[in-house]
C-alpha cells in the first residue's frame, strides 16, 4: 500500500482505509470472553457513524477505520498522513492514546482531550465508545471483576459526556449501549455479591 497515490474517490479511501485497518489489526482480538477480530470494532465505529450521522464525510468515516491503528500497531501518523491526507490523520492523532502511560493516566487525559477535541475526533470517540460499551455489555472481558467493569463503563460516559451534542441518533444509540454495559455491571456485581 506505499508509495500509492491519494485516493481519487471516497470509495477508494474507504476501501484502502479498511485494507490498512484489517492489516494492522490483523490477529488482534477483543477484550470480552468472546474474543472477536479487533477489525470487527473499527468496521461497527465506522458503520454507527455511516449508518446514524447524516452528511458525515468519508474521511471522518476512514478516521474511524484507522483510529486505533497507531496505538495498537506499528502504523505511523506520518503514514496515514501519506497514504490518507493530513486531515485524517490530524484526527486519528486526537483518538490516540499514550500506550506508554499507565492506564489510569490514560484514561483522565483521554477525559480532558476530549473537551477541546475537533467535531469529527468527537463523533468517532462517541461512536467508538458506543461500540466499547455495547461490547462489553454482551461480552464482559474475563477476568474482570464487577467493579473494574462498572469503572470502565462509567469511565465511558465520562469521555462520552464530552462529545454530547453533535448528533442526536448517534446519541440515541450511545445511550442504548451505556444502558445495556450498567445493566451487566449490575447483574455482574450481584451475581458475585449473592457469592460472596
Amino acid at each position: 500500500m506505499r508509495n500509492m497515490p491519494r485516493p481519487a474517490s471516497d470509495t477508494v479511501l474507504l476501501a484502502r482505509a479498511f485494507d490498512y485497518a484489517s492489516a494492522h489489526h490483523s490477529g488482534q482480538t477483543r477484550k470480552g470472553f468472546a474474543g472477536a477480530p479487533y477489525v470487527d470494532h473499527v468496521a461497527e465505529v465506522a458503520a454507527l457513524l455511516a449508518e446514524n450521522v447524516e452528511g458525515v464525510g468519508a474521511e471522518v468515516v476512514a478516521a474511524a477505520l484507522l483510529h486505533d491503528t497507531v496505538e495498537k500497531s506499528q502504523a505511523s501518523l506520518a503514514e496515514i498522513a501519506e497514504l490518507f491526507g493530513e486531515r485524517v490523520a490530524g484526527w486519528v492523532g486526537e483518538l490516540t492514546d499514550d500506550e506508554s502511560l499507565p492506564e489510569e493516566e490514560r484514561r483522565r487525559r483521554q477525559v480532558e482531550a476530549f473537551k477541546t477535541a475537533s467535531r469529527p475526533a468527537r463523533l468517532v470517540k462517541l461512536a467508538d465508545k458506543t461500540s466499547n460499551l455495547a461490547e462489553v455489555a454482551a461480552s464482559p472481558p474475563e477476568g474482570w471483576a464487577a467493579q473494574e467493569l462498572a469503572d470502565y463503563v462509567e469511565w465511558g460516559a465520562d469521555v462520552a459526556a464530552h462529545c454530547r451534542g453533535l448528533d442526536e441518533r448517534l446519541e440515541a444509540r450511545f445511550e442504548e449501549a451505556l444502558k445495556a454495559a450498567r445493566e451487566t455491571a449490575d447483574r455482574l456485581g450481584t451475581k458475585a455479591a449473592r457469592s460472596g
